[in-house]
């Protein structure tokens, strides 16, 4: 490697040393998470230049962890003391873009928004929109089987990648494609959050841009009524690209304003005494979650105004508006009160905003963070009820539902807690994730949809998946025989033992 990429300074080493978890940020905070940076972090430009780090690290049984952006939130980056960092953002090309065949080949540490601006120069896009796009890369969407905020129109980044280049455990280089001798290896790298080794590459299916947007919005009655419409508009054939539907609660809280201008992640705005105050009445609050979260049950969802339903379609205007016109007649069916553009409207404008909101609730000592988990149609409404109820006993919690496909969805919970110190905090924060696990397990649910596993889930991995877990654990001995790559993460450390 040239000079000027490998360091083993303190800085590169401790910025290197976690993501974005927010068990991470609670120790952080409280000056216990740097206790263990990587011994050295490394910038390679090509797919050769990985497999001869990997090769190194293999000949000297050092631990690699791969790094896209850091923007994880599952605690998939958490190096040992002796461990290489592989940064791929050097990795950033759009190498080509196949019109005839609708496919582009493209490095995997490009960031997202990156992408997206060269392929719409072009006049297309990959469709996919998280609300991480600005600071999260290709690679690490692969890795965690990510979703973009369209993936109702588009799918999820498994439904766009092609084949790949992949190097293993022992700096073999695969190259890897649906149509190839290799292809059955495909879908167990995407997903695999960096245990099996790294993704370098990626060939991608993509589409025209789309030139029109048509949006709707709906408020029902309660939650289920909402869930019966998205089930009968993906059911009947029709594809809004977004549909989110947001529980009383979070509904009220957006027609409160609670986002009121454009985000700048540039800078930290600046703090007024009043909004100062704010923060610590908040703070305070979380402090007793469980009577917050039963006056909100108290309150009936008529008084909250109910839940509140966006689409948005990305296609031809004279087809959106016709697929809008049925998802208003079956919203309407279903005691549906239509809201007309505004709310889809507003959402679009804010929708990575979610990205940039954690810093001030852990500048003022509380916590916040997300838990995405799926289900079938038949189960979704029983896993929100129990997941909430088990979060719910410890934090404050709020949600929505999104990602909806013909056989089901996803649920999106949002929560916040605080405690007297950052240690009752961390037992908090412990306590409402094993909890919310075990009810998502109990109720038919998986634990992840798009966020990937990390070490926030691994531990009821086996809980869910059974005997699968230890097949995986048997791939990752194969193609990383000495268990280097990103260990702890998604297999619990007793499977890998065993």
């Amino acid at each position: 490697m040239q000079r000027g990429r490998v360091s083993s300074d303190d800085a590169d080493r401790v910025a290197y040393a976690r993501d974005l978890w927010p068990r991470q940020q609670i120790r952080t905070r409280a000056g216990e998470a740097a206790i263990a940076p990587p011994a050295v972090v490394v910038w390679p430009e090509r797919t050769e230049e990985v497999a001869s780090v990997v090769r190194f690290a293999y000949e000297r049984g050092l631990p690699i962890v791969p790094f896209g952006a850091g923007s994880g939130v599952c605690g998939g980056i958490l190096p040992t003391p002796d461990a290489i960092v592989l940064d791929l953002k050097r990795l950033r090309r759009l190498r080509y873009v196949d019109e005839a065949m609708l496919r582009a080949r493209v490095e995997a540490g490009i960031l997202g928004q990156h992408l997206e601006d060269e392929l719409d120069a072009r006049g297309y896009t990959l469709g996919h929109f998280p609300s991480s796009i600005y600071c999260s890369t290709l690679g690490g969407w692969i890795a965690g089987r990510s979703a973009g905020q369209c993936s109702g129109r588009y799918g999820k980044i498994e439904d766009m990648v092609l084949g790949l280049d992949f190097v293993d455990g022992t700096g073999r280089i695969h190259r890897i494609h649906r149509d190839g001798e290799d292809a059955a290896l495909l879908p167990l790298v995407i997903g695999s959050e960096g245990i099996l080794g790294v993704v370098t590459e990626a060939e991608l299916r993509i589409a025209p841009a789309a030139r029109e947007r048509i949006f709707a919005g709906f408020v029902f009655p309660d939650v289920s009524s909402g869930l019966d419409a998205i089930r009968r508009i993906y059911q009947s054939g029709l594809r809004p690209a977004v549909a989110r539907l947001y529980d009383p609660f979070d509904s009220f809280m957006k027609r409160r304003g609670s986002v009121k201008s454009k985000v700048r992640p540039d800078r930290p705005k600046p703090t007024s005494p009043a909004k100062a105050l704010g923060m610590k009445a908040l703070v305070a609050a979380l402090e007793h979650a469980q009577a917050l979260n039963r006056l909100v049950d108290l309150a009936p969802d008529r008084v909250l105004g109910g839940a509140t339903l966006v689409l948005v379609w990305e296609c031809d205007r004279e087809l959106g508006e016709v697929e809008r016109e049925e998802a208003k007649r079956i919203a309407l069916d279903l005691a549906a009160k239509d809201l007309g553009e505004e709310p889809a409207r507003h959402w679009l404008a804010h929708r990575h905003s979610v990205s940039y909101r954690q810093s001030p609730i852990f500048r003022a000592g509380a916590f916040s963070d997300t838990m995405e988990v799926s289900a079938r149609w038949s189960r979704l409404e029983a896993l929100y009820d129990a997941v909430r109820k088990a979060l719910g006993k410890h934090v404050f919690v709020m949600a929505h539902f999104s990602h909806a496909y013909p056989d089901g969805g996803s649920i999106y919970f949002t929560f916040a807690g605080a405690a007297k110190d950052d240690a009752e905090a961390m037992e908090i924060y412990d306590r409402a994730w094993a909890d919310a696990l075990a009810a998502a397990v109990d109720a038919g649910g998986s634990l992840s949809h798009h966020h990937g596993v990390g070490r926030s889930k691994a531990p009821f991995m086996r809980a869910e998946q059974g005997e699968a877990v230890g097949w995986v654990a048997d791939l990752k001995r194969t193609l990383d025989p000495k268990s280097l790559f990103n260990r702890g993460t998604l297999i619990p450390e007793e499977v890998l033992r065993g």
